[in-house]
């Protein structure tokens, strides 16, 4: 009896691992990328960001993705940068909740437009259904910026939703086999 119970442990431990959250990927600009003539206020309407979502930039040589507070977006100064890349492919985790800031560090670039803010929500998932308006709001603690080998990524308008059905379906057929078959 005590193998059985064992047995339950080791279903339940394969069950929470099995589900991964419902984070979605979104590629900034969509097919534009990060880049000069697109308007990022429009990009981000009718999108709804969530602790753990991510953004994906890409873009040629000659810009940079700076994310920066609200002071700095509203001057375009990147001296103070939270963070910044020019690899032509970034991904920004977005780990905090409040509004995150970005900008091109290059010369002009952003009194021209490349510049987006994004208003994080602390729940997840995220639904790509209702609009969250970029807003102003406190400068984000922290950001993480992930290298263009680690994460490659394309996408919609709405992003790519990492769905946790099938890794559920298959945990628990594991599960069940693991049952009966002690």
């Amino acid at each position: 009896m005590a193998g059985f119970g064992i047995v339950w442990a080791i279903v339940g431990a394969v069950l929470c691992l099995g589900v991964p959250s419902m984070a979605t990927v979104y590629t900034v600009g969509d097919t534009a990328g990060w880049a000069m003539g697109t308007d990022y206020t429009t990009w981000t309407k009718g999108k709804t960001f969530a602790v753990g979502d991510s953004l994906a930039f890409n873009y040629g040589g000659g810009h940079t993705v700076d994310e920066v507070s609200q002071s700095d977006y509203s001057s375009c100064t990147t001296g103070n940068s939270i963070s910044s890349d020019s690899s032509g492919s970034t991904t920004i985790p977005l780990k905090t909740a409040g509004t995150h800031y970005f900008i091109c560090g290059s010369m002009g670039h952003c009194a021209g437009g490349m510049k987006l803010a994004v208003t994080v929500k602390a729940s997840s998932p995220s639904s790509s259904g209702s609009t969250t308006p970029a807003s102003s709001g406190s400068p984000p603690s922290s950001t993480t910026t992930t290298s263009p080998a680690t994460t490659s990524t394309t996408g919609s308008s709405s992003g790519a939703t990492v769905s946790p059905i099938g890794p559920f379906l298959a945990s628990l057929v594991g599960a069940l086999a693991l049952v009966f078959l002690s």
